[in-house]
């Protein structure tokens, strides 16, 4: 099966970072939107599905209120962070990881 997933850890701390808004979106268009659970992943894949459309992709996280209830006396540096990806294998299994730290970020193409 073919899926988009991901999770976000925080690597300030070196702990899942719970609490944070995902929203996917292809071409433009919202497709799905979910919250992290306490380890930091998704309860289910983004998009799952025999086959998943070739083309341009765009995870987008929400951040600012985890990183303003984790470091209350630091302004968040950021308040989204938007993740574009192109689908080229429509049976693929695209896992795109968020490492988050107060001011820099990480990602890759995870499996």
């Amino acid at each position: 099966m073919a899926r988009i997933s991901t999770h976000v850890l925080d690597i300030a701390k070196g702990v899942p970072a719970a609490g944070i808004g995902i929203e996917l979106h292809a071409g433009g268009r919202p497709i799905r939107s979910c919250t992290t659970n306490a380890d930091g992943r998704t309860d289910a894949p983004m998009l799952a599905a025999d086959r998943i459309s070739a083309g341009p992709y765009e995870l987008i996280f929400h951040v600012e209120a985890y990183l303003r209830a984790e470091r209350p006396a630091e302004p968040p540096f950021f308040d989204r962070i938007a993740l574009r990806f192109v689908v080229e294998d429509e049976t693929g299994h695209y896992h795109i990881p968020l490492l988050l730290a107060p001011h820099g970020y990480s990602t890759y193409r995870g499996s």
